[in-house]
């Protein structure tokens, strides 16, 4: 695993507090390829998880920070991550939203849309995992194999849309994509050593998917390790070519 990153490479996990991005931090962690691993929270002190993995690897892993609405929070978590690394060679965006109990939920109807709920899922889904690549990218442009992954969803592919509703989830997760197809473009102009991919984790057992699992097939519902597990090996084995790419659990393309 990852032998196309250099032995000891640095990778930031931005919502490696629970779920998804939390099992990605112990994976990578349980890796001996990765030298130091970065993971941020929005309330880390709450986090009992990453500060349980924080106590069992205190030179390894620095918990950070980070609230994704907040543009001064990702400047100070960069700043903070820039002052002890020179380089990060996995970034991986993995924070989002789809309900909460503040009356966000995926709209079912044209009539359930919802200005402040368009904006909620805009920017945490999209306009979060942007700024965080305006604030890391300096340390992810140099001559070392290196990745920026921003967690995706199917449901934000507009070739794929023959179901139609969760206009805010879907049009965020869109927008999202978009923004990542345009890093690939943009950063592979100044490091050709970078690769800029969007990725779908498939339906996993997280509070995200709670309300919704009922309507799952069985055997779709995955594990938050095993999503986790395949997801990093994805980023194990992606190429220069990919960039720019939106890519499954299992590695399969997903339309645009």
């Amino acid at each position: 695993m990852f032998e196309r990153f250099p032995e000891g490479f640095h990778a930031l996990v931005q919502g490696g507090g629970r779920g998804i991005g939390l099992e990605c931090v112990r994976q990578l962690l349980a890796a001996p390829r990765v030298g130091c691993v970065y993971a941020t929270s929005r309330r880390p002190e709450r986090a009992d998880g990453l500060q349980a993995l924080a106590d069992a690897h205190p030179d390894r892993l620095v918990v950070v920070p980070l609230e994704l609405t907040d543009e001064a929070s990702i400047e100070d978590a960069a700043a903070t991550v820039a002052a002890r690394s020179r380089r990060l060679h996995l970034l991986f965006n993995v924070s989002g939203i789809l309900h909460d109990n503040q009356g966000l939920a995926p709209e079912k109807k044209l009539t359930d849309v919802r200005t402040e709920n368009l904006e909620k899922s805009f920017r945490v889904n999209a306009f979060g995992p942007l700024l965080v690549a305006r604030a890391f990218h300096q340390l992810l442009l140099h001559r070392e194999h290196a990745v920026l992954a921003n967690m995706s969803a199917r449901v934000g592919s507009i070739g794929d849309n023959g179901l139609g509703g969760w206009y805010a989830y879907r049009g965020a997760k869109a927008a999202q994509n978009m923004f990542t197809r345009g890093l690939s473009v943009e950063l592979g102009r100044k490091s050709k050593a970078l690769i800029c991919v969007a990725l779908h984790p498939g339906t996993t057992d997280t509070a995200l998917s709670e309300p919704f699992q009922a309507r799952v097939p069985a055997g779709k519902l995955f594990t938050a390790e095993y999503t986790a597990e395949r997801l990093l090996a994805v980023i194990s084995g992606l190429r220069p070519e990919d960039t720019g790419s939106f890519l499954a659990w299992d590695g399969r393309p997903i339309p645009w």
